[in-house]
């Protein structure tokens, strides 16, 4: 059976790495770490995923990328997979994105950059928690 994925949306490879880092420090080989970087990217790797019958547990998704901004992006997704866990990591985004993200993707969160790994991890821990109850 493959291990559930979260997967991390950022234009800059540098935040994809930090990211991924901060995930495996935490979660160990619990889960698959996946990286695009754009909204394209991301949505290939999610139907290459789904075909792998691979569980998307989480996305998170910087708001502002080249082509699909990361509300759009995580409204297409939610559209597609309504109970993947989708945060928002961002220092750019503005109010109407961010009510937009909430309302028509069922954001569970919207960070800031520079964000705290605690914070993070402690918001992915929580998201999980409402999959299981579930």
């Amino acid at each position: 059976m493959n291990k559930p994925v979260i997967l991390c949306v950022d234009d800059e490879v540098m935040i994809l790495d930090c990211l991924k880092r901060q995930l495996k420090t935490e979660f160990r080989n619990t889960y698959v770490y996946e990286l695009a970087e754009n909204a394209d990217e991301a949505m290939i790797l999610i139907e290459e995923l789904e075909k792998n019958k691979s569980e998307i547990l989480v996305i998170i998704s910087d708001w502002l990328m080249p082509g699909i901004k990361g509300d759009e992006f995580l409204i297409g997704v939610h559209q597609k997979f309504p109970d993947i866990i989708k945060i928002l990591l961002t220092g750019q985004a503005d109010e109407k994105a961010i009510r937009r993200a909430n309302t028509q993707a069922n954001m569970y969160c919207h960070l800031c950059k520079p964000w705290s790994a605690t914070e993070l991890i402690e918001t992915i821990k929580s998201g999980l928690k409402t999959i299981s109850k579930s």
